[in-house]
């Protein structure tokens, strides 16, 4: 089996890393969590910063693999005590477009959050069938548990020669009684949510089809998020909102909402949620900084129900790398994609009810590896 270690930035107040501690989490007022300080630390910013996003501890942890580049990545605390992770990595050095070509979702497992990590096994595959959905490149994958299986959604393409952000992209959930798989993908193909054919309907020729999906569990029924485009403004990705598809069972269907759930008008993606102390929340980036204020930052959204999330209700989920990593040199940073050090595709690690740690890559290295990788920040209390 081979075994890839995390790479640890040597500071000396990092280097003792703790174990998951089982105990009694401290308790956190939910505005306070959503909206901790109206300050305003970072040029133009419009809204107020989350309690995240003022206590993530730069760790110097990294899920990093010599021979991939590693993307999104979801942790999740396993029944045995362990974090698993599913990472989005594939064998080119570029970013794009090997993410639409070649990407696998991957397992990794560590004994704390920190790692150090061990390759397990592929779970998520494209078919490479021709006419199959998802014969290219399985990404974004998010994973949870529903019930007794645990769950991942993700997205796949059929040609991955269609441009940056593809019409085709779909959405597919495979599912599992063990972290380790096998693997069986929901209905008849693993595919569960498209845009719609129907003309009326907000999906209808999406410049982008339906991606960046992740899942909850709203009063007994499984929902998955998603993001599809609204509108096109000369020629660039103009709008795109959220929108959410929810099943009765693991196995679907999953129906479509009707209309969108987030009140942006802008552009926003790489949403990831989680659920607290009975409220819900939404994290997604913001790089155009339409919403924020802050090219580079990312939003946290809250809601009572799950299905409504307004930027009245909403702050600054995290900010940019430098904000964290206080020894960062722009001129050690390899930028490998992207036009900021920035955060991309966060997940959140829950543990004991809140979430303990942030997975978050960036299209810049920040000590100047060869390819990207995922950065691991810790959220203090």
């Amino acid at each position: 089996m081979k075994i890839f270690y995390l790479s640890i930035i040597l500071f000396p107040l990092l280097l003792a890393c703790n174990g998951v501690k089982k105990k009694a989490p401290a308790q956190i007022n939910s505005g306070k969590f959503l909206k901790a300080s109206d300050e305003k630390l970072d040029e133009g910013v419009k809204l107020p910063y989350s309690h995240m996003s003022l206590n993530l501890e730069w760790t110097g942890a990294m899920i990093e693999d010599k021979d991939y580049t590693v993307w999104g990545s979801s942790p999740i605390m396993g029944d045995d005590g362990k974090v698993h992770v599913f990472s989005a990595r594939w064998p080119e050095f570029n970013v794009d477009p090997g993410w639409r070509r070649t990407c696998e979702v991957a397992h990794y497992v560590a004994d704390q959050p920190e790692g150090p990590y061990t390759f397990s096994d592929v779970a998520v595959k494209g078919t490479g069938v021709d006419g199959d959905w998802d014969k290219f490149a399985p990404h974004n994958p998010e994973i949870k548990k529903v019930g007794d299986y645990y769950a991942i959604v993700f997205i796949a393409n059929d040609d991955p020669s269609r441009g940056v952000h593809p019409a085709n992209q779909k959405i597919g959930l495979v599912y599992s009684k063990s972290l380790y798989g096998p693997w069986k993908k929901a209905g008849n193909n693993g595919m569960i949510i498209e845009a719609s054919q129907d003309s009326t309907h907000w999906t209808y020729k999406s410049g982008l089809g339906v991606d960046n999906p992740c899942l909850t569990e709203i009063n007994g029924e499984i929902v998955v998020y998603f993001k599809a485009k609204t509108e096109e403004i000369e020629g660039h990705t103009g709008k795109a909102k959220y929108s959410y598809a929810k099943a009765k069972n693991i196995e679907g269907p999953y129906v479509m909402s009707d209309g969108t759930i987030t009140d942006n008008d802008s552009y926003l993606e790489d949403a990831t949620c989680f659920s607290m102390n009975g409220r819900h929340y939404l994290i997604t980036n913001d790089n155009h900084g339409t919403m924020s204020g802050v090219k580079g930052a990312a939003v946290l959204w809250e809601s009572e129900t799950g299905f409504h999330y307004s930027l009245i209700d909403a702050s600054v989920a995290f900010r940019r790398m430098p904000a964290y990593f206080k020894a960062y040199d722009e001129a050690k940073v390899n930028k490998v994609y992207g036009a900021q050090a920035k955060f991309e595709r966060p997940k959140v690690l829950m543990i004991d009810g809140r979430p303990a740690y942030l997975f978050a890559p960036s299209g810049w290295h920040p000590t100047g590896g060869e390819r990207v990788a995922c950065n691991i920040l810790k959220i203090k209390y």
